[in-house]
């Protein structure tokens, strides 16, 4: 059908499916209870708590009594939530075809967007601040914010973009016949 450029209808379908993706994945991420920091000795960490110690049980500690660990939780917690109002705002936009608030759903996805990413850069920042031995690796949960972050602004471009390519997501585009001389 369309030999280069975007199957339009297909928008309407894959958008949404791919914010739900990135509404697990961040749940994910909020969720594990490891995966954030690792040593792979003894000690990790997730967004809430550190723990150390050789065998269980191992000793743990809060990170929400510094003020750095409050803050990308809640920035972490409100991307979240943003992210889920936008999922079902697309999914009812696409839907129904009401397309008017397609600007809206790029709109929130952007301010999701700056606060993971925001989140996402002060952990480990101050998380490296507060320990200072060894070498720590990032692992599969802090991963997994990432993840949805991207898909978040990949998904922030198409919805900004989509709205000038209405007719051809509505169907009612006029069919471009592309002639070549034999």
């Amino acid at each position: 059908m369309f030999r280069c450029g975007i199957a339009y209808p297909r928008c309407r379908w894959i958008l949404p499916l791919l914010l739900l993706f990135a509404v697990i994945f961040d749940i994910i991420a909020i969720a594990a209870t490891s995966g954030w920091v690792d040593d792979s000795k003894a000690h990790y960490a997730n967004m809430w708590q550190q723990c150390r110690g050789v065998k269980e049980p191992y000793e743990c500690k809060s990170l929400m009594e510094f003020a750095w660990a409050k803050a990308v939780a809640a920035l972490m917690i409100i991307g979240l939530i943003l992210l889920i109002i936008t999922f079902f705002v697309s999914l009812v936009t696409l839907c129904t075809l009401r397309l008017s608030l397609l600007r809206v759903v790029g709109l929130l996805l952007l301010i999701a967007v700056v606060l993971q990413i925001i989140a996402l850069i002060v952990y480990p920042v101050n998380f490296n601040n507060l320990i200072f031995e060894g070498h720590y690796d990032y692992s599969w949960a802090y991963g997994f914010g990432w993840g949805a972050t991207i898909i978040m602004l990949g998904c922030c471009i198409l919805f900004c973009c989509l709205p000038n390519y209405e007719d051809e997501l509505t169907g009612m585009a006029k069919t471009k016949y592309i002639y070549s001389r034999d």
